[in-house]
């Protein structure tokens, strides 16, 4: 049976578990707590509260309760600050106000840190912290200051900058969550709030390596930045772009006739891109989920499991582990030994993370379906259960948060299920093992090989 005892400095994962776990907890009790419900009439259950907090704590946007009418204001700043605690991360920011007061960090805050934004062991751990925080304060107050006058339109002063600020930050951390039942329908054919949007999601989900990269680039070569970028933000850059452009064309394709039929061209132009964002990372939407054909669904569920980059906001096996896969693919198609690409030889230990990451995603996704399936009694004719099925399972271990109109009518077995799902997706399949396993054994005796036939 695994264990959860040991030195947290030999396992830098439980560190990161045992926070997350702390967190999900106090929130639970927060939205549990009568001030955060809307009415007495209407009280949060204690499955309620759960299943919101792990869902704005790993940034993932699943509701099944009201966000704007079933939680007061308190639990909806609950809800927010769950979310830019989840989107930035844990160990960052109780890292940075560690480092305030002291002239060092630890061993265990530096690794697990490193490891959530991509630092390098050799720089300065309270330089790249701040860093971290800075960007995201100022990308955050960008945003909300581009989406104040359109709200102003619509709501009076305090309102419409609390609208601003709480859709600011549940872009950027791609929670996904919104002040509308209907998330942002409302606003599909209006330029600004879908631009802005849509540029917060794509920040956030290139993560922040790539982040602080083009930022250090574009500070000494301005423009002609691309030659001194890193291997993976020139993968995360034509990946996410590649997919981005991709998926809206699909979409557009397999949907004229569907949901796109009778929107205006501007509409036509703008939903099928910011599905695809959105379908990667967050979980906004501009058209009604549920009535997409089995193949946009399908399509939107691949795009969910490839998700977000590296140490950004976003889950999935990441843009760069789907980039490794093909690109291994194409090398070995072409009977070359190494992965090359832009002058640079990818390690085939970055091949054998990948395979693990997406065998492991799969895996999971695969028992998660096949459970809620069994504890949902679904029958043989329900045909479009299914595929619902996968696409909610899909959002979940993915951190996505869209949903085809499934998860709030699953009973509490199937959202525990998904309550996992999300847990997993955020702090990380590998994470969460390596946190619960005990300590690596090393063989006394290995025997020979053999090969297998395949």
């Amino acid at each position: 049976m695994a264990t959860l005892t040991g030195e947290l400095q030999k396992y830098p994962a439980r560190t990161s578990f045992y926070w997350y776990l702390g967190a999900l907890t106090v929130g639970t009790m927060a939205l549990r707590h009568p001030l955060s419900s809307a009415t007495a009439e209407t009280p949060i259950s204690w499955m309620d509260a759960l299943f919101t907090a792990t869902s704005a704590l790993c940034v993932t946007g699943l509701t099944v309760r009201s966000t704007p009418n079933d939680f007061s204001l308190f639990g909806q700043w609950t809800i927010l600050a769950l979310i830019q605690l989840g989107g930035v991360g844990i160990m960052t920011i109780t890292s940075f106000i560690f480092a305030q007061f002291t002239d060092h960090a630890g061993l265990r805050e530096q690794t697990v840190v490193f490891e959530t934004l991509g630092g390098s062991k050799r720089s300065n751990l309270k330089t790249i912290v701040r860093r971290v925080i800075v960007l995201t304060l100022a990308l955050e107050t960008g945003g909300a200051l581009c989406m104040l006058p359109h709200f102003l339109t619509l709501h009076s002063l305090p309102t419409a900058v609390y609208h601003s600020v709480f859709h600011a930050v549940s872009a950027f951390c791609n929670a996904g969550f919104a002040l509308d039942d209907n998330s942002l329908t409302a606003f599909r054919g209006d330029l600004s709030i879908n631009l802005t949007v849509m540029t917060l999601v794509i920040a956030g989900g290139l993560g922040y390596p790539v982040l602080t990269d083009i930022v250090r680039c574009g500070r000494y070569y301005g423009w002609r930045l691309w030659p001194d970028l890193t291997l993976h933000s020139k993968i995360m850059l034509i990946g996410s772009s590649s997919l981005i452009v991709g998926g809206a064309i699909i979409f557009f394709l397999l949907e004229m006739d569907g949901v796109l039929r009778g929107l205006s061209t501007r509409e036509r132009i703008l939903v099928p891109l910011f599905h695809s964002v959105n379908c990667r990372t967050a979980g906004f939407n501009t058209v009604n989920i549920s009535d997409l054909s089995i193949a946009s669904l399908f399509i939107s569920i691949v795009l969910m499991v490839i998700g977000a980059g590296a140490c950004s906001t976003g889950g999935g096996i990441k843009v760069s582990t789907a980039a490794v896969l093909f690109l291994h693919a194409w090398s070995r198609f072409q009977s070359r030994k190494y992965i090359q690409l832009f002058r640079r030889t990818i390690p085939s230990t970055a091949v054998d993370r990948a395979m693990a990451t997406a065998m492991l995603f799969l895996c999971i996704a695969a028992t998660a379906l096949t459970v809620i399936l069994v504890v949902e009694k679904t029958g043989k004719e329900s045909g479009d259960v299914f595929i619902g099925t996968m696409f909610e399972v899909a959002s979940a271990l993915g951190t996505v948060g869209l949903s085809a109109g499934l998860t709030p009518n699953l009973n509490d077995a199937g959202r525990m299920v998904l309550i996992l799902l999300m847990f997993l997706g955020r702090v990380g399949p590998i994470s969460v093992f390596a946190a619960l396993s005990r300590e690596r054994r090393v063989p006394s005796v290995r025997y020979a090989s053999e090969e297998l036939v395949g």
